[in-house]
């Protein structure tokens, strides 16, 4: 009875240290324009938002593997073998199932592991995986309205939080420069995942919005079909370009199957209210 009592109390000191160890930025209620004209899955619209706080950065490898040790926590990945990773010579929107691959080994054991990038978002996770974080981390992920609102930093802006340039990109994101993936890109000094806090942050000092991986956001749309369940991230990721994907913006939303693993999604988080 004495080891599990040390076991819990452990753990809940281990999952108020994660908490804890994310900084947050605290977003004011009030009025903010969302969507864009026309746009079929996000039109443009005024919503009446609360005011929440968000992590201002991606959840890391090194915020998730405390997560693991203090849960034992397998993931989807690891118990369904169904991790999609890329390697270049892909032809576009081509993945890889690679059975050895999860969030230790993101791009499969073949291609390397985590141990020098533990201040890299972790990837190779599916939406179910991240419930099962947010609920030990006692957190939550962003809702649409709420990820919009801290990608643009409050401002009904263009596409992008510093207006309508695409080019600006380069200072701010970790994105795909090549022309198509049948090449490695490391143009901006990086293939797949970038560090947190390798680009710019927008002005609320808020990183990687825009790329490195995809955030999974909660709720869901009109358009979602009805006879299966998907869920949703935003923002784009390392391997999405101007010609493929071009989703590192504020607008666009994504549709993912909730146990899906691939090796540029990941999330950031939301507190709770107390």
């Amino acid at each position: 009875m004495r080891q599990v009592l040390i076991f819990l109390l452990t753990s809940m000191q281990v999952s108020l240290y994660a908490q804890l160890n994310l900084n947050y930025v605290a977003v004011p209620a009030g009025v903010y324009t969302v969507g864009e004209k026309d746009h079929l899955k996000n039109p443009l619209r005024k919503v009446n938002m609360a005011a929440f706080n968000i992590a201002v950065t991606e959840l890391t490898n090194a915020d998730f593997e405390k997560f693991v040790h203090a849960t034992g926590y397998k993931t989807d990945a690891e118990r369904l073998g169904n991790a999609m990773v890329f390697e270049p010579g892909l032809k576009e929107f081509r993945w890889i199932n690679d059975s050895t691959a999860y969030w230790r080994y993101p791009n499969g054991i073949s291609r390397g592991g985590i141990l020098d990038k533990m201040n890299h978002p972790v990837t190779t996770i599916s939406y179910r995986d991240i419930q099962a974080y947010c609920s030990w981390a006692k957190v939550r992920l962003p809702t649409f309205e709420e990820w919009e609102i801290a990608s643009r930093a409050g401002d009904a802006a263009e596409q992008y939080f510093w207006g309508a340039d695409k080019t600006q990109i380069v200072k701010y994101a970790n994105v795909w420069h090549g022309k198509d993936h049948l090449k490695a890109d490391q143009s901006d000094g990086f293939m797949y995942t970038a560090p947190v806090k390798s680009f710019l942050p927008n002005k609320w000092g808020l990183y990687d919005m825009y790329g490195n991986v995809f955030e999974f956001c909660q709720g869901g749309l009109p358009s979602d079909p009805k006879e299966r369940v998907i869920v949703h991230a935003r923002g784009g990721s390392w391997w999405c370009s101007k010609n493929s994907c071009n989703y590192f913006n504020s607008v666009d939303i994504g549709n993912i199957n909730p146990r899906a693993s691939f090796s540029n999604q990941g999330f950031r988080v939301v507190q709770l209210k107390h």
